[in-house]
């Protein structure tokens, strides 16, 4: 099975931490990022126009450090995310859920790289289907 189109970019990442109030305050207060949505209490969407950051509440592990949960490549449409399913599918990669909706319109899976991280091709309607251009 060929490659599906190529990937619109890495912009979507989410960690977990504690201090999920006072990491909302540093990204939206100092870094400038926007509220994009407040999924519940416990998680929170920023942007800053053409990305997605995920903030989720979650103990943090013995050695005090957060971590992060899951990284995010975006794909233009729900179609291509189905492409993209079936392509890593039939190469072997580890699966941990099939496509799926959410609640704000994304349709997403995950899967596991060879060392373990998280990854989530994602179809999100507030950031796919974008184009940039590089700034030379």
């Amino acid at each position: 099975m060929e490659r599906p189109s190529r990937l619109n970019g890495m912009r979507h990442i989410a960690f977990t931490m504690p201090n999920l109030e006072e990491c909302e305050r540093f990204y939206t207060d100092i870094m400038g990022m926007q509220l994009l949505r407040r999924a519940h209490e416990d998680l929170v969407y920023l942007t800053c126009g053409n990305d997605n950051l995920s903030l989720g509440r979650a103990d943090v592990p013995a050695t005090g450090v957060q971590r992060m949960d899951h990284f995010g490549f975006i794909v233009d449409t729900k179609e291509e995310l189905e492409q993209w399913f079936l392509y890593l599918k039939s190469k072997g990669v580890t699966m941990l859920d099939r496509p799926h909706d959410h609640g704000d319109g994304a349709r997403s899976f995950h899967i596991t790289d060879p060392a373990g991280n998280v990854i989530q091709p994602i179809y999100h309607p507030d950031i796919s289907g974008q184009t940039f251009t590089n700034p030379e």
